[in-house]
């Protein structure tokens, strides 16, 4: 009997980095990572990308969750919104990442809320 081994749970910026890398596999937009952990006890890191439909957003979050999953062994603690809400967030504990449909993202303004905070580079789509 044949058993995958997974590799050991990948967490903290490399999970970030996971989540953006898997999102742009999906043809997420301006995706970004902000470091919280000097400033907020929620989560250290914060992704935040768009998608420019309801089916977008909902290949975004599931390819990133089946991906992180699958290879990764690191299923998410909570899901939360739904492609109709044009919003979602999917919860890895050390990194919360947020998908909004592009006219929504900046009426939330999480990029301004967490001005603060020191951006990560990431690479571009």
């Amino acid at each position: 009997m044949h058993s995958k081994t997974l590799p050991a749970p990948v967490s903290g910026l490399p999970l970030a980095r996971l989540c953006v890398e898997f999102a742009l596999d999906k043809k997420a937009l301006d995706p970004l990572v902000l470091d919280l952990q000097a400033i907020s006890t929620i989560t250290d890191y914060l992704v935040i990308c768009s998608a420019q439909s309801e089916p977008q957003l909902k290949a975004i979050a599931n390819g990133v969750m089946k991906m992180l999953k699958d290879e990764h062994g690191r299923p998410p603690y909570a899901v939360d919104g739904f492609p109709a809400s044009q919003w979602i967030v999917i919860d890895y504990g050390d990194v919360m990442m947020h998908i909004f449909h592009e006219h929504k993202r900046g009426v939330y303004a999480l990029e301004e809320l967490w001005s603060d905070a020191p951006q990560i580079a990431m690479p571009k789509a």
